[in-house]
């Protein structure tokens, strides 16, 4: 694991983050709605953008309803995105980054890409990838309490036997997701476990994001993406590929279209922002995940504030 300085910048550095999927709940949204003319008008946007009553099932949905594929990723990124521009001018990053999903909104945020296209593209993510689901029966789990090199090393040892079996999530030191066929990442699980890993948790999700099986999505998407006009975004955008800060619309585009079938390297991600002198972490949408990824990943840096977007 690499050491992490104190931020020794005079200037304070903000950055904000932007979950991914999972992080949806019954209600999300609907206090923006309410209080918040702008938010309203950006939710009845996304409804016709849609082509369906998504702020019907944020508001009032069951968490089943919630956990669509088609409804997930929209409803978190418009949570996050309007979460963030219902901001003003306290919205005022030096630096954005978004978790798998997340990404989409964090250039939303910075200006890279418009709303409206913004969230044609996670809705066509959304669709592709549950086809993708669909075609291949797999999954992901949770690894707890290991280091990066072992899960990798017993990743690449279930592969060989056959079957797909990688490294999706770089959550924070000591957990990563795996993802891949069922087979293999049961096999995984075992072998981890017997290795020392606290836990190995399968994950109650559809397939294998962030793996090789997301490649017909990947496929669909990048269409999409390459015919999308993307812009200059008002400061560096960390990406999950690389877990480096990106400002070339053309940079940012190729990695958006790798993501789908490459791990989400957080981990290096937030410690590059670190690096770059972030003092400060804003997490804009729903729940409290990237906080607490956070808070591991830039453990004993001195200083440093983590909260929500709520507490502004």
């Amino acid at each position: 694991m690499r050491v992490i300085t104190a931020n020794t910048h005079k200037k304070k550095m903000k950055s904000f983050v932007f979950p991914g999927q999972g992080a949806q709940f019954s209600g999300m949204g609907k206090d923006l709605y309410e209080s918040n003319a702008e938010a309203k008008a950006l939710f009845d946007k996304a409804n016709d953008i849609l082509g369906f009553e998504i702020t019907k099932i944020m508001f009032e949905g069951t968490a089943d309803e919630l956990k669509q594929t088609k409804v997930t990723q929209p409803a978190v990124f418009l949570h996050s995105v309007i979460t963030a521009i219902c901001l003003g001018d306290k919205f005022q990053p030096d630096m954005v980054g978004g978790h798998s999903l997340g990404e989409f909104s964090a250039l939303v945020a910075a200006g890279a890409l418009s709303f409206e296209d913004g969230l044609r593209l996670v809705s066509a993510r959304a669709q592709a990838m549950q086809k993708a689901c669909e075609t291949q029966p797999s999954t992901m789990a949770a690894i707890i309490g290991l280091d990066d090199e072992t899960v990798e090393r017993i990743c690449a040892e279930v592969e060989a036997e056959g079957g797909v079996c990688v490294p999706a999530n770089y959550n924070n030191p000591g957990q990563l997701v795996i993802s891949g066929t069922v087979d293999a990442i049961n096999a995984a699980c075992e072998k981890l476990k017997a290795a020392g890993a606290k836990r190995a948790l399968p994950l109650p999700v559809g397939g294998a994001f962030h793996s090789p099986l997301m490649q017909p999505a990947k496929d669909e998407l990048q269409a999409a993406i390459e015919s999308t006009e993307f812009h200059m975004p008002k400061c560096p955008v960390y990406q999950n590929v690389d877990g480096k800060a990106h400002t070339a619309p053309e940079e940012i585009k190729q990695n958006l279209i790798a993501q789908l079938t490459a791990s989400v390297r957080w981990t290096q991600e937030v410690e590059a922002m670190l690096e770059a002198g972030a003092t400060e972490f804003t997490e804009c949408g729903p729940g409290k995940a990237l906080q607490g990824m956070i808070a591991k990943i830039a453990k004993g840096v001195e200083g440093l504030v983590v909260r929500s977007a709520t507490e502004l």
